[in-house]
Formats: C-alpha cells, structure tokens, sequence
C-alpha cells in the first residue's frame, strides 16, 4: 500500500506504557547502575520451563506426517505455481523447512527458500533480505508471493504484511508471538544475549544492542505495535501444547482467523495438522487475490 512507509516514519505508534514507560525507567536505572540498559525488558517475559515437555517429542511429529494422507497431497486443495516465501524461526535455517518446501511444490505451488544463513541477525536487516526474494519471486513467477513464517519468522513475515503489502498476496504465521508482550521459555532471552555478545561475526553483523527488546524502535518492531489494519489476507496457526512461546500471544483479534493445532512449537513445521491447514488457507487467499472485484477480506485491527 503506497505510502505506508512513509507515514509511519511521520507517526511513530503511540508507546505502549507497559513496554516503553516502565522500561525506560529500567533502562535508566542500568545506565545509572553501570549495567546494559537494555537488560530489562518488560515486552519479554519467561514462561515455566515446564511447559515444554513436549518438544522432544518432535521426531515423533515428523513421522506422524509421513504416514498421513495429506503429506502425499490428499485432500489438498492443489496450487497453479503460486509462489510460497518460507521464512524460519529464531536461531533456525531454511534446512528445517526442506520438508514443508517440497511438500508446497508436490500439491502445486512454487516455494522460496528465504536464503538465510540462520535467522539470528536484526530483524530489520532480515526484513530487507526478504523484500529481494520476494521481488524476486514476484518477478519470476508474475504473481504476488504468500509468506508463511514460523515464529520469528512468523513475525518478520507480519511486519513486511504491514510495511510492503504491495509486494504481497497474504501472510500465514505459526507459532508467532505477534500480539502483546512476548512470553517464551527461559532459553529464548539467553540465547538472545549471547547473540548480542557475537554480534559482530556473520551473520549476526547487524545486530545492535537493543535487537529482540522492546526498546528498538524499527521498522520491525513499529509495525507490530502499530493498530494499522492488514492489507493482504492474515492467518495464524497456534498450539495450546506450544512450549516455546504462549499460545494467547500467537492469536488474531477475530477468531475465524486463527487454527488451533495440537503439536510442539518446532513440529510445526512438519505436523500433519499444520499441513492440513496450511493447504486450506493457502486455497482461501489465492481464491482472493485471484478473484478480481472479489468482497473484502477480514482484517484484526489490534496484532
């Protein structure tokens, strides 16, 4: 949409008090203190550990999708080459999504690789890597690519929805923590803090101090806390079993937009559950783009 880019720039969100109040109060106090002024950070917060007994369990997931029917493409609605940009969590590869990308292509559309390394480095640089590929798709192909982005990368993949919906034709997130402060498993903050100790080796160079806080006031992190409404067709897959994020975090104001799913955090990417309703909202957003005059689509004011 034509000048969103450059009206948020003009309009900074209003801050939320909880995030940015509270922890510039924080923040001082570290500064005062000698400290990092970004080490508290009141959009973060820790959920018991406890929650993710689940997630060793994945090998078991993957090979529940090999024996279900929709992993051969039964009683999927097939594509006609539309391409599909797959983007992966945090710390996570494109390798992991190797099953999700062939599948995609079995049931007839055109999946993309992101070409991340590892999805580790600033948002905001990864949202500009993103933007080429999906050019790129768009350009290859003649049609507008859908993103489908799996917990960071679902995130990511919402924040270019909001910033470039020119450039695409929906989004579907799973398993990302969009909306609200950002609960996840103790692991996630100190995985982040020893990212930002490395931040100089690739491909971490564009990190800067107040990356994956809510202090940053990117790009990324403007487009989730702004109350702007989608522009392209919004889905979001979450799992009451997740044990990574919480579920409430990952859901959409309407609720006709959200599919529950019962699997871990990571067997999203390969749940045959998942599967099942990813071949089913990917039919409902290219029966939309594809419709000319076609009646609005759903959009959640409040992420």
């Amino acid at each position: 949409m034509p000048g969103i880019l450059e009206s948020k720039e003009q309009d900074a969100p209003p801050p939320r008090p909880a995030l940015h109040c509270e922890g510039s109060m924080a923040a001082s106090s570290s500064v005062i203190s000698g400290g990092d002024p970004f080490s508290v950070d009141p959009s973060v917060q820790t959920m018991s550990a406890a929650r993710s007994w689940r997630e060793p369990l994945t090998g078991f997931e993957w090979l529940a999708l090999r024996a279900a029917p929709v992993y051969f493409g039964y009683g999927a609605p097939r594509g006609h080459g539309e391409p599909i940009v797959l983007l992966p969590g945090f710390m996570g590869s494109d390798m992991y999504l190797a099953e999700l990308f062939f599948w995609l292509g079995r049931i007839g559309y055109q999946p993309y690789f992101s070409g991340l390394e590892l999805n580790t480095d600033c948002p905001d640089a990864t949202m500009g890597h993103l933007l080429a590929v999906l050019r790129r798709a768009k350009r290859e192909t003649g049609q507008k690519p859908i993103l489908i982005g799996h917990s960071l990368g679902g995130m990511i993949a919402r924040a270019i929805a909001l910033d470039s919906p020119d450039l695409l034709g929906g989004v579907i997130s799973m398993g990302s923590p969009f909306k609200g402060v950002a609960e996840v498993h103790p692991v996630i903050p100190a995985l982040t803090s020893a990212l930002l100790r490395l931040q100089h080796h690739k491909p971490l160079q564009n990190l800067k101090p107040s990356c994956y806080s809510g202090f940053c006031m990117c790009v990324f992190n403007r487009s989730l806390l702004s109350v702007q409404e989608y522009a392209v067709p919004h889905f979001a897959i979450y799992s009451k079993h997740d044990g990574v994020v919480h579920w409430e975090n990952c859901l959409e104001d309407d609720p006709l937009l959200n599919d529950e799913v019962d699997c871990s955090h990571t067997g999203m990417a390969w749940h045959p559950g998942v599967y099942r309703v990813l071949a089913r909202r990917l039919a409902e957003i290219v029966a939309v783009t594809n419709t000319e005059g076609a009646a609005p689509i759903p959009v959640a004011v409040g992420k």
